[in-house]
């Protein structure tokens, strides 16, 4: 990382990651998340997509309970067909930077693009596995998302989202095909519009 961005040098440096690049159906999730001082959470943080499940839970709850600022951004499947994932993705991340109570002074972003806002910031490539703030952004962008896709499998239970949260499974490729897409599937994705 560029020393001048670094972390240390900002008072409310926030990570910024997202959660549902890769799905045929359901919303891209973003979270923005300033850590509270002087708290240490229960394990260690990391990205989410290698902690487990139940850790993955309480270390969510550990974010909003200890005081961690959290903004969380949405874009729905619809604005994803209208915009493309990437785009989609990146406005999610601003959204969810815009949702914080008060403004962070520098952003930590996982990947490689920064956000069309006037904030100091830097992209890291894999910054979910090296940066303790993005990596908490990551555990609540997916839980956020996860907890989304089971209340869909509630309305549409043939599609096994409880299961998949709407990757590209076997399952759920099949499923598509045996019931065409949902209302909430992405239907620009490769995958979903060989059967609209």
């Amino acid at each position: 990382m560029n020393p001048l961005f670094s972390p240390s040098a900002y008072q409310r440096p926030a990570g910024v990651d997202e959660a549902g690049r890769g799905p045929l159906a359901g919303p891209v999730v973003a979270a923005a998340v300033l850590l509270p001082e002087g708290k240490t959470p229960p394990w260690p943080l990391a990205d989410s997509k290698t902690i487990p499940h139940e850790r993955r839970v309480a270390l969510f709850d550990w974010l909003y309970e200890s005081g961690a600022e959290i903004g969380v951004g949405i874009v729905d499947h619809e604005e994803i067909d209208k915009m493309n994932i990437l785009r989609a993705s990146l406005h999610a991340m601003k959204k969810a930077v815009l949702e914080l109570k008060n403004p962070p002074d520098f952003l930590m972003i996982d990947g490689t693009f920064t956000l069309d806002m006037p904030l100091r910031q830097e992209a890291i490539v894999k910054g979910d596995s090296k940066v303790a703030a993005i990596s908490a952004a990551s555990i609540v962008a997916k839980v956020t998302r996860d907890r989304m896709m089971d209340e869909f499998h509630k309305q549409f239970p043939q599609y096994g989202f409880d299961r998949h949260k709407g990757y590209p499974t076997k399952e759920h490729k099949q499923a598509i095909i045996k019931h065409g897409p949902s209302p909430i599937h992405r239907r620009t994705f490769r995958g979903v519009k060989e059967t609209c």
